[in-house]
């Protein structure tokens, strides 16, 4: 028995290698597991499930397709795709989660995540997190007329890509190490799996008493990476591109 976890792939038709790569991934090594958790940032920006874009419809064609095949998907979302619903869930093949979900990983209780949530120093983002989750700020979003919404992203994205990487300091972009002891003993686990930080590593700590390890996913702007678990193990791999 297989699973994987991917996250943070932000795919974009700007990056035509980071989407090859992933459907190489889905083609040869997503086809081997019984499941496959995506953790959020799957798309660099989503502004509705009513998007009708070729890219997009493409991308949930060939997930229906490893689903139709035997291997069940399952989706958090992120802080940039976090309007993803359940139309677009079912055109995919996918079972959406909530923002935290606690699974059973071959005998193992874990607590899987999308991560931003733990990153409570970055106040400003925390404000509109809280913000941008209401039901009445996505309500009037997605009022908005789709050609509105597509410029507010690109507008946002185009902002971005003008801040320096370092624009804030690490502690700041990085977990609460105090939040995630917090969560896991909130739901008596010893092991999480989050995305986001774009940090890949196994990280040791304690919690409920006991060890415990965060896992942390990795991004996919330089080559694809994702997380192998079997009854035996787990593994951080990487996968280049082509």
């Amino acid at each position: 028995m297989l699973t994987y976890f991917i996250a943070d792939l932000h795919l974009t038709q700007e990056r035509e290698d980071i989407t090859d790569c992933f459907l190489s991934f889905l083609r040869n090594e997503a086809p081997k597991a019984e499941k496959l958790y995506i953790l959020g940032d799957f798309f660099e920006f989503w502004v509705g499930d009513d998007d009708d874009d070729k890219f997009v419809l493409d991308i949930a064609a060939q997930l229906k397709v490893l689903s139709a095949n035997g291997t069940d998907l399952f989706f958090i979302v992120g802080n940039r795709d976090f309007l993803l619903g359940k139309k677009y869930a079912k055109k995919a093949g996918m079972t959406l989660l909530p923002d935290i979900q606690v699974i059973d990983l071959y005998g193992t209780k874990a607590v899987i995540m999308h991560g931003d949530s733990l990153c409570t120093n970055d106040l400003e983002y925390m404000k509109f997190r809280k913000k941008s989750r209401s039901w009445w700020w996505q309500t009037i979003v997605r009022c908005l007329p789709l050609s509105t919404r597509k410029n507010m992203a690109r507008k946002y994205r185009a902002k971005v890509a003008m801040r320096p990487e370092n624009h804030k300091p690490q502690e700041i972009m990085d977990v609460t190490p105090i939040e995630v002891v917090k969560t896991l003993e909130q739901y008596n686990s010893q092991l999480m799996i989050h995305g986001h930080t774009h940090r890949p590593d196994v990280h040791q700590l304690s919690a409920n008493g006991k060890d415990a390890q965060r896992i942390v996913l990795g991004d996919w702007y330089e080559q694809g990476s994702y997380l192998k678990v079997t009854e035996n193990g787990f593994e951080l791999l990487n996968q280049t591109f082509e």
